[in-house]
C-alpha cells in the first residue's frame, strides 16, 4: 500500500457503478464510495486492512445477490 494520502479507484472497478477508493495513510488506510467522495470515508488499521484484502483474495467474501 502506498502510503502518500492519494486517492486511487480499485483496479478491480468495473463499469457497473459500484466502485471503490482507497488511500494509504502513515498510521490508516481509508476507504469511500468513488461516486460520493464527500461522503462518509471508513479508515483502517494497517493489521485490520491486510487481514480483510488476505481474506478477500482467499475468496472468504462470496458473491452479492
Amino acid at each position: 500500500m502506498i502510503r502518500d494520502g492519494v486517492w486511487r479507484k480499485s483496479s478491480r472497478s468495473g463499469g457497473n457503478g459500484e466502485c471503490v477508493e482507497v488511500a494509504g495513510f502513515a498510521d490508516a488506510v481509508g476507504v469511500r464510495d468513488s461516486k460520493d467522495r464527500q461522503g462518509a470515508e471508513l479508515s483502517f488499521g494497517p493489521a485490520a486492512w491486510t487481514r480483510f484484502v488476505t481474506a478477500t483474495r482467499a475468496g472468504r467474501f462470496g458473491e452479492r445477490a
